[in-house]
């Protein structure tokens, strides 16, 4: 994921998850936040510790971005996004984050 379509500012992702709407899936919990003015949508990821310990945030931050970068140019460029690793996502392999983004992306309605 490039560094540009990163959502990473502090300030920027309590507001995502404190305004924006949320989509829960057992592996993963996509909040949304529409109707931003930016050139392109950013996209932030967060595993916290209740994940594991620091190898297993890692893999499944790494199977996020993977899957986000298959489908990063089919989001509004208008779109906040904040993607949390839920502990299910430990013993998933990279197909299922993928189709498991895909549809928090369409039920979110944040498709072109």
């Amino acid at each position: 994921m490039e560094r540009k379509k990163r959502l990473n500012r502090t300030t920027d992702i309590q507001r995502v998850r404190q305004k924006g709407k949320s989509f829960p899936h057992p592996l993963l919990v996509l909040i949304v936040l529409s109707g931003e003015d930016q050139p392109e949508c950013q996209i932030g990821v967060i595993a916290t510790k209740s994940i594991g310990g620091a190898v297993e945030r890692n893999r499944a931050k790494r199977l996020i971005r993977v899957s986000v970068d298959e489908v990063i140019n089919t989001i509004r460029p208008d779109v906040k996004a904040l993607i949390i690793a839920r502990k299910p996502i430990v013993q998933a392999d990279v197909s299922e984050v993928s189709a498991a983004l895909h549809l928090m992306i369409h039920k979110a309605k944040i498709c072109i």
